[in-house]
């Protein structure tokens, strides 16, 4: 593989006024507008070339009318990137299209527990965990992670103890997790499943980063481990992979058929939310049809950028220690050395940085900034830049009020 990262993802695009949640509407979040930001879970890569391409052709079309999914020209690319990517066989009869991950979490905790049943997640945790299971009307039960020598680990002996109790119904896990990065070892996720197992827990896998992995990891999806595959689901999408979460579309791997007809049955008939989008369809086969080459070369210049912001940060900010994550485009920034609160130091990336950087505590973590590095070198030296600003300056302000 010829390397081009630098061509393809150096390129700063301007994405203001095209409605951009991460860009255009900073103000719902920390305030004021005019932010550097690096928050919600997209990058400021420009889509492969390939989608590009799949995308204007069928807009030369000028029809764009309710659209199918469930055909082969969906699933098999789907089947194959798994078999490329994972060297894993799954089964086409497996996948159902949903309109999102999380929409697909939410029905599967509809469907696999009742009213008042708990779902135990693994904390720090993606936000959307906490809302979609309280809306449901489901107690959250955290398995916290151990914080060790900067590497999270499962605390399997409290997890047991959370599964065991005859009101756990489901385990929600992220893999790779999101804030941490962690990827799961085939030995973490074979005692995941075999206590789930053990004591008759549902396992909804969202596996939305599971192509975005830093050499030397692998992510292994829990369809390819389980031996006993009517007591899981992956939750996925293409969106984190190629870019595409505006074009709106994921798909769930259910081995459960009867399982899989129930979700079926609330998605069309109940929500009416079976006709696809089609240029998400489009992007999905585009995408694995033709981008495995964009996502090596993606990968390459991710890690490109964690190494630059370990350094950075090693050299110009000690304090805030950073343990490259295996896994995401995601930063987990420990703070915890720096003799300033989250609130103090919130206020003073607004307001003397002008720089968004996310506050670890919306996913349990209260002492961790979360900040996306998926975007240009320029734009992650810049930040940084901006964030070693920022503690200069709270840095001379604690020492004036001495």
């Amino acid at each position: 593989m010829i390397y081009l990262g630098k061509e393809l993802f150096d390129e700063v695009i301007d994405r203001r006024g095209t409605y951009c949640t991460q860009w255009d509407y900073i103000e719902d979040r920390f305030g004021v507008n005019n932010l550097l930001p690096f928050t919600i879970s997209d990058m400021d890569f420009k889509i492969p070339n390939k989608i590009s391409e799949a995308l204007k052709k069928r807009n030369t079309h000028p029809i764009y009318g309710y659209t199918r999914w469930n055909h082969n020209d969906f699933k098999e690319p789907i089947v194959n990137w798994y078999n490329k990517r994972f060297q894993i066989k799954i089964e086409a009869k497996w996948i159902v299209y949903s309109p999102s991950v999380m929409y697909t979490i939410s029905k599967l905790i509809e469907l696999k527990s009742t009213v008042g049943d708990q779902v135990v997640i693994q904390t720090p945790a993606y936000d959307a965990f906490f809302k979609t299971i309280k809306s449901n009307k489901r107690e959250i039960v955290e398995n916290k992670l151990h914080y060790e020598d900067g590497k999270y680990v499962i605390d399997f002996e409290d997890l047991e103890k959370k599964l065991a109790h005859q009101k756990a119904k489901i385990l929600l896990l992220c893999s790779p997790h999101n804030p941490t990065g962690r990827v799961w070892t085939k030995s973490e996720l074979v005692k995941m499943i075999a206590l789930c197992s053990q004591y008759d827990v549902f396992l909804i896998s969202d596996e939305i980063h599971m192509d975005i992995v830093r050499e030397r990891h692998h992510h292994a999806p829990i369809v390819g481990i389980a031996e006993k595959l009517t007591n899981i689901a992956i939750c996925t999408s293409t969106s984190k992979t190629f870019n595409t979460s505006g074009l709106i579309g994921s798909y769930a791997l259910i081995p459960d058929i009867d399982l899989q007809n129930d979700f079926l049955d609330i998605l069309k008939n109940r929500d009416g939310l079976s006709s696809a989008s089609i240029m998400g369809i489009e992007s999905v086969m585009a995408g694995y049809n033709d981008c495995q080459e964009w996502v090596d070369e993606l990968n390459v210049y991710i890690s490109e950028n964690m190494n630059f912001t370990f350094d950075y940060l090693k050299q110009n900010i000690p304090e805030i220690r950073f343990t490259i994550p295996e896994s995401t485009f995601l930063a987990w920034l420990d703070i915890s050395e720096l003799p300033f609160n989250m609130e103090e130091i919130q206020q003073a990336l607004v307001n003397i940085g002008a720089v968004a950087i996310m506050d670890g505590s919306i996913y349990g973590g209260q002492d961790f900034l979360r900040m996306n590095l998926g975007c240009s070198r320029e734009k992650v030296t810049d930040g940084l830049e901006r964030l070693k600003k920022v503690i200069e300056y709270l840095r001379m302000e604690s020492e004036n009020t001495e």
